[in-house]
């Protein structure tokens, strides 16, 4: 059995326009969700063995929350550069190459492409746009992720910072 969760980013900061889209930090409110929602999380026995991200500043600090909440060490995440802005296509690529040993995996990545994913992991859960530190996890009843895009998804679960107050 393998678990999926597609963590989007939390919300960052867009004051800086002279600053790269790939460098904008999490906003006060983003480290907030970010904090919060990892702990939502964690409180709630979800369990998280493996965090994989995209490179970008935003992406990769709202991971490290997660990091934090469950006690995991940053040199533990695993950095993907196919994951900044990727469309949905490079998220079945990248998770088909997965480790066997990876059973739970946080995957923080950003929109479009995340929520064009998650809506076609499940034939009856559809969601609008995942919000900023929103969490949408499915699990498949494979040993290999590379069976992972051809498998019968369970959903589990969606929770976003506004929606689950």
């Amino acid at each position: 059995m393998k678990t999926l969760l597609l963590v989007r980013h939390a919300k960052s900061s867009t004051g800086d326009f002279s600053m790269a889209d790939f460098d904008r930090p999490l906003s006060e409110r983003g480290k907030k969700d970010a904090a919060e929602m990892a702990q939502k999380l964690f409180k709630n026995n979800i369990t998280i063995d493996t965090f994989v991200s995209s490179p970008a500043k935003r992406a990769k600090k709202t991971c490290k929350y997660f990091c934090d909440a469950y006690g995991a060490g940053y040199d533990d995440i695993h950095y993907i550069d196919k994951l900044y802005l990727a469309p949905r296509e490079v998220f079945t690529e990248v998770i088909s190459g997965f480790p066997g040993s990876y059973n739970h995996v946080a995957l923080f990545s950003h929109n479009n492409g995340i929520t064009e994913f998650a809506n076609m992991l499940c034939n009856d859960v559809n969601i609008d746009e995942m919000p900023t530190c929103s969490v949408f996890a499915v699990e498949a009843d494979i040993t290999d992720w590379k069976d992972f895009t051809d498998s019968e998804k369970k959903f589990l679960f969606f929770i976003a910072p506004k929606l689950n107050s």
